[in-house]
């Protein structure tokens, strides 16, 4: 299991339970790795794999009417990353989720969550708290972008996650943050200036 041990750290930072049940959690996740653009799900499909991203960093993204890409989400290392909504309801994504960087994964099926959800209750706890966490930050966002300016969205990002500014190119940052590359420019220089 040492191979699969930031898995069992994660799954215990989440929700502490006995170190067998975590064991017997992790030997159902598979090793899953992606280059750089790999489309680990794409908008469409259903999703049906659960990712904990071990190391690397992804993004969510759609499509507006007028057929511009706009990032919907960002995920770095020592996170679970899937498409909710499609994975529990069974429906076609509405979203892509893209590698922006090498991505070493370890996934399960839908099958298998729902076999070890009904099988282990630490996991039901665990998937629980995931998902109260996932809801959280979902409407921590959508408030921000209603009561916070576009300048206050950028520090909160570059002070909660700077990585995105390593690997996402700053076009898909400004979708992310609701403004056009032009106003994330200006946004940047004056928060230099600033500083």
């Amino acid at each position: 299991m040492k191979e699969k041990q930031k898995l069992i750290d994660f799954i215990q930072s989440v929700f502490p339970m006995p170190l067998s049940n975590a064991d017997e959690i992790v030997a159902l996740f598979n090793l899953k790795e992606f280059e750089k653009d790999d489309i680990l799900l794409r908008e469409g499909r259903v999703c049906n794999e659960y990712y904990y991203l071990e190391e690397g960093f992804v993004r969510v993204y759609t499509f507006d009417p007028d057929g511009n890409d706009v990032t919907t989400a960002f995920a770095s290392s020592n996170q679970i990353v899937f498409e909710l909504f499609s994975f529990f309801k069974r429906v076609p994504s509405g979203e892509t989720i893209q590698a922006l960087t090498p991505c070493k994964t370890w996934f399960i099926t839908f099958d298998q969550l729902q076999y070890i959800f009904h099988a282990m209750p630490q996991f039901r706890e665990f998937g629980r708290t995931i998902l109260i966490n996932t809801y959280a930050l979902l409407k921590q966002r959508t408030l921000s972008m209603i009561r916070k300016t576009a300048e206050e969205r950028y520090v909160h990002l570059l002070e909660t996650n700077p990585d995105i500014f390593q690997y996402a190119q700053l076009k898909n940052i400004a979708s992310y943050l609701g403004v056009t590359d032009t106003s994330l420019s200006r946004i940047r220089r004056e928060f230099s200036k600033n500083k």
